[in-house]
């Protein structure tokens, strides 16, 4: 495929490295998930440097579906640093041969439907009779038991029923759904600690494996905070305000003279206090309606028309450099264009362009969390599909006949080019 048009061009170039050597160097990861939150968990697990061994079924995970003009852009971000085994589930040989790959593993992630597991043959018993030290993340959308435990799992569902859509959005308009993977991406950073502080148990206290019962669900209620107990407190539930907090105020987004849009949070007593005096407001300090937080949130409508207008009267940079000027919170409303060209993101190469054979240079984030002394880093490109059977299959054991005898049933997949 020739490379596309590159808005955005100018970022750091980096190269994938493949030799570094990582915090978890050493964790083998057996990844039998399908879309995000699997995927989102095992990507970091890669990123500092566990072997993640992806286990894909003959069409590939669902994840190499979401194309852009045919580009596999969400697998090339989330399936980063991992191998690839491709195995058709439907072989009648293809549950021992999963077997066969648990044992010196430390960690099996799965998101089938919750009882799934069990009818292969694989419940969490066996696994851990196979591999006693083995930390089993199970990924659903509403848990492993329960009455809702059998239903769909996607997480626009649980982002309705958590709650979230009903908060978010204006209060006359419909209930907003997130943009993006919001349940999905919470329950992957989630499951990644999770699986980390199970794997401690094992390494460190001595202890067995066990069982992890991740839910989208879950992690993302969490997310929102003390809920139940406002409603507890209040009778009501929470209003949807737009980008308004009920929390805190000030904090919203206003519009700037150049139609941009400047985000301000003044979170702490201090900081309200500095955004009234600095836009020459400081007989506003006292007013019965703004000296606390709580009259603030009251009178968000008011205090949020007082800062829009002096907001108004300047553009986007003129306004960020008068905040900053005064050491208030305030920031641009970014879109991809003006973050890709941030000179901040930029300097920290936050995102970094990689060699691809699709595009030429792929634009990527780097990894997240920045460690002082073993830092995490990319090495290697998302996998073609099945490019990693043969290594893989080697590397539990399987001699060369046996795995010859597989690629011809069709049980296991390999492209002819693939490498390891």
């Amino acid at each position: 495929m020739p490379p596309l048009d590159t808005p955005g061009e100018g970022l750091p170039r980096a190269d994938y490295t493949p030799g570094v050597r990582g915090p978890l160097s050493g964790v083998r990861v057996l990844d039998l998930s399908r879309l995000v939150a699997g995927n989102t968990l095992t990507q970091h697990l890669a990123d500092f440097g566990a072997t993640v061994d992806k286990v894909e079924p003959r069409d590939g995970d669902t994840l190499r579906g979401w194309r852009v003009k045919g580009v596999e852009t969400a697998w090339k971000v989330h399936g980063r640093g991992k191998r690839s085994l491709c195995l058709d589930f439907r072989h009648q040989d293809a549950i021992p041969l999963i077997r066969r790959l648990v044992p010196g593993a430390a960690m099996l992630v799965e998101s089938f439907r919750p009882g799934t597991l069990e009818a292969m043959g694989l419940a969490p018993e066996e696994l851990l009779r196979l591999e006693p030290r083995l930390v089993i993340v199970r990924i659903s959308g509403w848990g492993q038991d329960g009455p809702y435990s059998r239903r769909p799992g996607f997480g626009t569902l649980v982002e309705g029923f958590a709650g979230f859509a009903e908060m978010n959005g204006f209060a006359d308009r419909e209930p907003v759904l997130p943009p993006m993977y919001l349940a999905d991406t919470i329950a992957g950073l989630t499951g990644a600690f999770a699986a980390m502080a199970a794997l401690r148990e094992v390494e460190v206290n001595g202890g067995q494996g066990q069982v992890i019962d991740l839910p989208l669900l879950d992690p993302l209620f969490t997310a929102l905070g003390p809920q139940a107990a406002n409603y507890r407190l209040t009778g009501k539930t929470k209003p949807r305000t737009g980008s308004r907090s009920t929390g805190a105020a000030p904090r919203n987004v206003y519009r700037t003279s150049d139609d941009g849009w400047v985000c301000l949070s003044a979170s702490t007593q201090g900081m309200a206090e500095r955004v009234l005096r600095s836009i020459g407001r400081a007989d506003l300090v006292d007013d019965p309606r703004f000296r606390t937080n709580e009259q603030r949130v009251a009178h968000g409508e008011e205090l949020d028309a007082i800062i829009g207008a002096f907001v108004g009267q300047r553009t986007l940079a003129e306004n960020v450099a008068f905040f900053e000027e005064a050491e208030v919170t305030i920031g641009p409303v970014n879109d991809i264009t003006r973050f890709m060209a941030d000179r901040h993101v930029r300097a920290r190469a936050l995102l970094a362009e990689y060699p691809d054979e699709d595009m030429g240079r792929f634009p990527m984030h780097a990894v997240s969390s920045r460690l002082s002394g073993t830092p995490g880093a990319i090495r290697a490109p998302a996998p073609r599909l099945g490019q990693h059977s043969r290594e893989i299959l080697s590397g539990q054991g399987l001699t060369e006949a046996e795995i010859e005898a597989a690629l011809a049933s069709g049980l296991v997949s390999a492209p002819q080019e693939a490498t390891p």
